[in-house]
């Protein structure tokens, strides 16, 4: 069996509606599960009620997991929306996915995986870092790895980036993490925030330039309420993101590099897979939650 695998943290995001389960990785697993791909999220959670819901929310929506228990907390985000529904996070410290073991199981699925997704996040802890690069190392060198990079708070450096992206063939990034990373690996002077909208054809010079240095096939980029790019070494997508009215965007990025893993494994075209991501993302944008159910027109 194959599986398609977000690996790092999972946890409550707690909205001002209540609570809701989220975490990249498991957004990732979750929603490429809604593609009829073999979906499975890897983290660790505390011995307590908050890591029992996650596992039944897991088994309700028949989603595999991994999620060895430690000793700390299961990992919970404050999450603020401003006028806009664009989320702020107050991130917890010290807690399960901070210390996610490597396990012979995570192993056996790492050789059969066909798609992994991670972040740089769960990787500001030693212990997930370290587990996080086993499971990439092990996997096989065919596999897509995507390097979803999702910068949070001070939870990054220079060189957990530059490591993933040694790791990864696939980099996806948003406008304002573009600015930090463009800065921070090529020395790429820029305003923060301006770069896309400023200057599209030096924005387009440093996805050349990060796709080259590190050896990737393909460079994704969202810029919110603008648009998206797919780049490789020698195509271009872009697609306007379309009006819809905003409930809230978290796990929207999450669900469009899902639905663009999903479409790619099934054999799509780049476009058509940006296409569709698109789409979903969009919906999720009118939810609340990180976790919605698709429509069926839409999978």
């Amino acid at each position: 069996m194959k599986y398609v695998v977000g690996i790092g943290e999972a946890l409550f995001d707690c909205l001002p509606e209540g609570r809701k389960l989220g975490g990249a990785p498991a957004n990732f697993a979750y929603h490429v599960s809604q593609f009829g791909l073999n979906g499975c999220a890897i983290s660790a959670i505390g011995d307590d009620e908050l890591g029992e819901e996650i596992v039944e929310t897991f088994e309700k929506v028949d989603l595999r997991y991994v999620l060895p228990r430690v000793e700390q907390p299961t990992g919970t985000v404050k999450v603020t929306l401003d006028d806009k529904g664009i989320p702020q996070y107050d991130i917890c410290l010290g807690v399960a996915w901070d210390n996610i073991p490597l396990t012979d199981e995570m192993l056996d699925i790492a050789r059969n995986a066909e798609a992994i997704c991670f972040g740089s996040l769960a990787q500001r802890s030693e212990i997930s870092r370290r587990t996080i690069h086993a499971f990439l190392d092990a996997a096989p060198r065919t596999a897509m790895k995507v390097f979803d990079i999702n910068l949070r708070q001070r939870w990054y450096t220079a060189e957990v980036i530059a490591e993933s992206l040694n790791r990864a063939n696939v980099l996806k990034i948003n406008d304002e993490e573009l600015d930090v990373v463009a800065t921070m690996l090529l020395g790429v002077s820029t305003t923060p925030g301006k770069l896309i909208a400023e200057d599209p054809e030096k924005t387009r010079l440093v996805c050349s330039d990060l796709i080259a240095k590190y050896n990737l096939k393909m460079l994704i980029l969202t810029c919110g309420a603008i648009g998206s790019y797919v780049f490789t070494e020698d195509e271009e997508s872009y697609i306007s993101t379309p009006k819809v009215v905003v409930a809230d965007t978290v796990g929207a990025g999450d669900s469009f590099t899902a639905t663009f893993v999903a479409r790619m494994l099934q054999g799509k075209s780049i476009r058509e897979a940006h296409e569709n991501a698109v789409q979903v993302s969009a919906f999720v944008c009118t939810q609340n939650g990180a976790m919605p159910e698709l429509p069926e027109n839409l999978k």
